[in-house]
């Protein structure tokens, strides 16, 4: 057999990684080969438009984003029948947000898809851009499954809409360890985007423009499964990949179960290829601890997993191993692509009807019980985790316990594993719907309309039925995001309110009635009011002076017996009122019609009755 001329700098390059690596992987050498019986005899790897700098280096580097906005043309270019590569967005850098449209079927816009009851697979890479497996991996299975190489017959079945790279301007801060903790490529771009958003972050308030972008082309073409393409931070161990899909513990509960389905196909696909995948994000109770095992659960709509089940779809979060070599981990990615596309092609259109009727119990959610947030109960399991030996010894650079890794000395860990995952934050629904004030209803409708949830403008006065005020409303000492996130506690109360004209109205009966609950029900970790959109409403703008207040309490207590008996017990039982003479003065203010009774209300409103057309 003759090699082709590029196999052995490629190859040299491949083995020079090896040093990175305890040992070799099956993966990442069957992709190689791959690679190179796929080059012609002869020819210098760049012969071909369509390989990437990652093959052409043995997968040592990756490409800047020129290359992905040539690929995206040559793509079109060589398949203009199945391929459609178009911007969605544009950067604060001003460059363009490239996808690829990709389907044999003849669908190539979501019109013709959605008429055809085809299912949509999105796969989306560098949301961070050092972590860019799938930006490359996925440029290397769409060249397979076009040309025929792998995954026949599965592009009539569906349509892939491929974004390369979403954190496009952090991509391009390129360099050398922008990922300390991460083995190759040589250079990588950062995690965040030009304005600092992290955007696995920003799902639910969206302040990003490429976010916004995202959002877009989500509602556009509603795809029956987001995958988010990663790689792990954390410890040194065995295991190559996570694979997360939700819903599986929280959302609808028949989608539930064909979530867990779908997990546990990919995972299996990948099993056979002799990958070491796990149905869990591998972060430790305790950080750097191993012996405080793993705790599962459901991310905050913030995120991808956790945002994609609000919308009755299924989100999959595939994290490879930071500790794997780049090789490794571009071919895991490769196969994980492959293996989806392989079950949507076999149960995207059940899934479809699936979600469908999930949409339709979404819309009858009004007066029930709504799990808003999940987390592991302190139910304990033993698994076998594939780790490596360890020891924790205390570290004079830190002063504190460090673990070291002994790569050298595979061991099978008896691992905690906390996969118990019960509701933390529970609200009912409101029985029509909730009211956002005029003065918050652009901003508030502008966010509404990007995540597709349907509302009204009111052309006349609306009466409230219910008001949620916080007893307690403390903001966050640090910014989070750009924002001072809020926590406040509190409860929604009967109260009689009258909203002027052009409020709006967001009513529960629609199929996103869980993501608008998580925009405004108040105790929803990435609610508006968490992130602090409305701290306006819980600082106390005006005051009484303390000598005014003096006076005040002075004739309180001269006028009303009962006020001065219910003051004397709050002294006697209550030491911390007892030492603040603040709280001492303010128990009158309150009292008094001069206090401000908006304070701490939230401004978005509950109704019990349908507003009239």
């Amino acid at each position: 057999m003759k090699l082709p001329d590029p196999f052995f700098p490629v190859m040299i390059a491949f083995f020079a990684a090896r040093r990175l690596m305890p040992s070799p992987s099956p993966s990442a050498l069957a992709l190689l080969l791959s690679v190179l019986a796929a080059a012609p005899a002869g020819a210098a790897p760049s012969a071909d438009a369509l390989a990437t700098v990652a093959e052409r280096s043995g997968f040592q580097r990756t490409g800047r984003y020129e290359e992905v906005q040539a690929l995206c043309d040559a793509f079109q270019a060589r398949w203009p029948d199945a391929v459609r590569c178009q911007d969605f967005g544009r950067t604060p850098q001003g460059r363009p947000m490239k996808v690829l449209v990709v389907s044999r079927s003849g669908a190539l816009d979501p019109q013709a898809a959605h008429a055809a009851g085809l299912p949509v697979l999105l796969v989306q890479g560098g949301i961070h851009a050092g972590e860019i497996d799938g930006k490359d991996a996925g440029f290397l299975a769409l060249r397979e499954l076009l040309s025929g190489k792998a995954g026949k017959g599965l592009l009539e079945k569906q349509v892939l809409v491929f974004v390369p790279v979403f954190n496009v301007d952090g991509h391009e801060r390129f360099g050398a360890w922008n990922r300390p903790n991460q083995r190759g490529p040589e250079q990588m771009g950062w995690r965040v985007t030009a304005q600092g958003y992290n955007l696995n972050r920003d799902y639910m308030k969206a302040d990003a423009p490429e976010m916004q972008a995202m959002l877009r082309l989500v509602q556009a073409w509603d795809p029956v499964a987001a995958i988010d393409l990663h790689v792990t931070d954390g410890a040194k161990f065995r295991h190559d990949v996570a694979i997360q899909v939700e819903p599986a513990y929280a959302g609808d509960a028949e989608l539930r179960v064909a979530g867990r389905g779908f997990r546990d196909a990919v995972i299996a696909d990948l099993r056979k290829r002799g990958s070491d995948p796990l149905p869990y994000y591998p972060s430790f109770v305790v950080n750097d601890d191993p012996a405080s095992g793993i705790a599962d659960g459901v991310s905050t709509p913030r995120f991808s997993t956790g945002y994609f089940l609000q919308r009755n779809r299924f989100g999959m979060l595939v994290e490879t191993h930071s500790w794997r070599d780049y090789p490794t981990r571009v071919a895991i990615t490769h196969d994980t692509v492959l293996a989806v596309m392989r079950q949507v092609a076999a149960h995207g259109s059940d899934w479809l009807r699936l979600q469908h009727a999930a949409d339709a119990r979404a819309a009858q959610l009004a007066g029930q019980a709504v799990t808003l947030e999940y987390k592991a109960s302190a139910v304990e399991r033993i698994v076998d985790f594939h780790g490596y030996h360890y020891t924790r010894t205390p570290s004079d650079v830190s002063g504190t316990l460090m673990t070291r890794y002994d790569e050298s000395q595979p061991e099978t860990w008896h691992m905690r594993l906390f996969d118990d995952v019960q509701p933390k934050v529970t609200a009912v629904a409101p029985l029509a719907g909730y009211l956002v004030p005029a003065e918050y209803a652009a901003s508030v409708g502008a966010l509404l309309a990007l995540h597709g949830v349907e509302f009204r403008v009111l052309p006349a006065a609306q009466a409230a039925t219910g008001a949620w005020r916080a007893d307690e409303a403390t903001p966050e000492g640090k910014s989070n995001e750009g924002h001072q996130r809020l926590k406040a506690k509190g409860s929604w109360r009967p109260e009689a309110r009258t909203l002027g004209a052009g409020a709006l109205y967001v009513p529960v009966a629609q199929a996103k009635s869980r993501l608008l609950m998580g925009l405004l029900e108040p105790d929803a970790p990435d609610s508006l009011l968490g992130w602090g959109e409305f701290n306006n409403a819980f600082e106390q703008k005006e005051y009484m002076e303390p000598y005014v207040a003096e006076e005040v309490a002075r004739e309180q207590l001269a006028r009303d017996p009962a006020l001065a008996k219910e003051f004397a017990e709050r002294l006697r039982s209550d030491a911390a009122f007892a030492a603040d003479p603040q709280a001492r003065l303010d128990f009158f203010y309150r009292r008094h019609s001069a206090w401000d009774e908006r304070y701490r209300l939230y401004p978005v409103l509950r109704t019990d009755v349908e507003p009239p057309r």
